[in-house]
């Protein structure tokens, strides 16, 4: 995966209406900071070697002597400048760094780390962001974190545009828990902007908007992550209490749903997405609906409910005759499942008879962020 440069950048930038000058790329060095890592880094060594000097030269008391700070995600060059980094602010500087001596190093999402906290009426979900080099079973994790030791397992590569993302999406959460709310609303529309997939920036954006009296677009930047991220908890809590704040028909029949969604939440599953598209729908929100019950059929093509789900869909939109094509479908992969039943039934087609399966059961502001320390080292993924 390559580096974003500034060309990069600003090619993106321009085509998504931003100007390419006000926008940060974190891992950017000065050449105060060149002149450093290659004075504490010979260029000769082994990669390997190379990345171990660096981290020692950071952490070292008689080096930088980098120390941990919670709440602040800065740029590389801020966190040369303050001797203090986040696990984000860290990697920001490793990554720049370690590029600078011709190490290819890439960032890592690590799903396995997060904790909640609650500041005033702001909950606060921090994960975990390092740096990876290698590839497959070679590869090499780097550690710093203030979560307790565990191996790593669910981690995953990201661009450097969605790096650049998270900075923003961070910085503007930290705003938000010291109330400059309106200031947060631009580091947050840039964060979704460097990557509109990201859920945890489109968290932010929605606290944003409803700290800014915008509740409509609060509840779409809800939406939009769960959309993205039916195992978002934050999500599903602030647009609970965000229905229930507003009130209206059905708000607080939703808003019971969406918190009892979040206790049934596990592994990454097309359920989730089911689970949403019957909540969208029940609620008369067919767009939506429709594009959940596809991705869970992207993710579980194999078994039948995901296309009953589709023929459903297809029946509450006014289109039976695609809805009876949906569950030919379904009944192939599987006659005896309770949403192929329910979809023959509102056509009124028979099938044999079944036993029914019991129904799906269908306050305060979440931001989240990625901040977490641990003595830095590199160490391989678990199990290898």
């Amino acid at each position: 995966m390559h580096s974003l440069d500034r060309a990069d950048l600003a090619r993106l930038l321009r085509a998504r209406g931003i100007e390419p000058a006000t926008v940060v790329l974190p891992y950017e060095l000065t050449p105060e900071m060149k002149e450093w890592v290659h004075a504490n880094v010979p260029q000769g060594a082994p990669p390997e070697d190379r990345l171990r000097l660096l981290l020692k030269a950071l952490l070292d008391p008689k080096g930088l002597n980098l120390t941990y700070e919670a709440h602040f995600t800065g740029t590389a060059s801020e966190a040369f400048a303050r001797h203090h980094a986040n696990c984000l602010a860290f990697t920001n500087l490793f990554v720049g760094m370690a590029r600078e001596v011709g190490v290819a190093v890439f960032y890592l999402d690590v799903d396995d780390i997060q904790k909640f906290e609650k500041e005033g009426d702001l909950v606060v979900v921090s994960g975990h962001i390092s740096a990876g080099y290698g590839i497959g079973r070679e590869t090499r994790i780097l550690d710093f974190s203030a979560a307790p030791i565990v191996a790593y397992r669910g981690i995953r590569q990201i661009s450097d545009q969605t790096a650049v993302a998270l900075y923003y999406s961070n910085r503007g959460g930290e705003l938000l828990r010291i109330g400059q709310h309106e200031e947060a609303l631009g580091w947050l529309r840039t964060a979704v902007v460097l990557d509109p997939d990201l859920a945890r920036a489109w968290i932010n954006l929605g606290v944003a908007r409803r700290r800014n009296s915008d509740s409509a677009g609060a509840e779409a930047a809800y939406r939009k992550a769960l959309e993205l991220d039916p195992e978002a908890v934050s999500a599903y809590q602030n647009l609970s209490s965000l229905l229930r704040l507003r009130g209206g028909v059905g708000a607080n029949d939703e808003a019971d749903q969406l918190l009892a969604l979040t206790e049934r939440i596990g592994s990454r599953n097309p359920y989730n997405f089911l689970n949403l598209g019957d909540l969208a729908l029940a609620h008369g929100r067919l767009d939506e609906a429709h594009r959940f019950y596809k991705r869970a059929l992207r993710l579980y093509a194999q078994n039948a409910e995901p296309y009953a789900a589709m023929g459903i869909w297809a029946k509450a939109a006014g289109n039976p005759r695609e809805a009876r094509k949906w569950l030919k479908k379904a009944v192939a992969l599987g006659a005896t499942n309770d949403r192929v039943r329910r979809l023959a039934s509102q056509l009124g087609e028979t099938l044999p008879d079944a036993a029914p399966a019991p129904a799906p059961a269908t306050s305060g502001s979440s931001t989240q962020s990625s901040e977490a320390l641990r003595p830095a080292g590199l160490k391989p993924p678990a199990g290898r």
